[in-house]
């Protein structure tokens, strides 16, 4: 189970700082469209951005035409501001506040997005309940993408302790149910011109 003071942590950054103001901001995810284009998903495919903050990756799948469009993050924080900037568009969101180690979902994802919120697990615990819920969250031949600080990176992000990763050690962590499709090294430049290395892996769910 993470803190609760986790939980208190990420509602004050988002109640405290724009989004120019935190190192993950980005005004277009180019990485994870591209991760997204490749598997030529239909329209009325369920995603779900897990962790996703108030990220702009929302925004591309709705301009994209995406029908059923999940946001998972454990600020509610983070989801007021996301729906406040979305507007009109608000509506065509599915939102879920829940730490994603509790997360229980009530269906099927053809495709799971997560940019910086797995490697904020640190323990074996949270990282063996996260490749679960996913496994199961996750329809064979469905795809899980997943961006991390690769070795290169921080060792911290929001002042909180992360864990790195490389392909092997993030491919062990998933590899009795996924196969690994593709990994690529980004380096990420920050609001503050500061740069973060990120690794970013693709998987798809093996048959059952």
């Amino acid at each position: 189970m993470v803190r609760s003071d986790t939980k208190e942590h990420w509602e004050k950054v988002f109640t405290t700082k724009t989004e120019e103001q935190v190192s993950w901001f980005q005004p277009y995810p180019e990485t994870s469209v591209g991760f997204l284009k490749l598997f030529n998903l239909p329209f009325n495919a369920n995603i779900i951005d897990v962790g996703g903050g108030d990220s702009h990756f929302i925004d591309a799948l709705i301009e994209m035409g995406y029908q059923n469009i999940y946001l998972l993050d454990i600020s509610a924080n983070a989801i007021e501001r996301v729906k406040q900037r979305l507007g009109k568009n608000a509506e065509k969101v599915n939102y879920i506040v829940s730490n994603i180690t509790d997360f229980k979902p009530n269906v099927k994802f053809d495709f799971w997005h997560d940019r910086a919120a797995f490697h904020f697990l640190t323990n074996e615990e949270q990282v063996n309940k996260y490749v679960a819920i996913a496994e199961d969250a996750i329809v064979p031949t469905g795809h899980l993408i997943l961006g991390t600080f690769s070795e290169s990176g921080p060792t911290k992000c929001s002042g909180l302790e992360i864990k790195q990763y490389n392909q092997a050690s993030m491919s062990k962590r998933f590899e009795n149910s996924f196969e690994r499709i593709k990994c690529i090294e980004e380096i990420h430049t920050t609001p503050f011109n500061t740069t973060q290395n990120f690794l970013f892996c693709s998987f798809k769910r093996k048959m059952l």
